[in-house]
């Protein structure tokens, strides 16, 4: 009576890029870490590491030029 595992369901665009940005914050559950594990694609987790780091040095640019006008 071996169970077989369930197939791990591919998280979407949008998940992908609320675990990126809590790994941006460093504040994750240890469960969530896990299932992020296994439903994240690797390809999907890159490109929205690399979007989310242009939009976080694109919007420290915008604060520090609207500060030092």
């Amino acid at each position: 009576m071996n169970k077989m595992p369930e197939p791990t369901r591919q998280a979407g665009f949008f998940a992908t890029m609320k675990a990126v940005l809590w790994s941006f914050v460093g504040i994750r559950r240890r469960h969530d870490a896990r299932h992020d594990a296994d439903s994240l694609d690797p390809k999907a987790v890159i490109v929205a590491g690399l979007l989310g780091g242009v939009i976080f040095v694109l919007a420290l640019v915008g604060v520090v030029s609207w500060i030092v006008r």
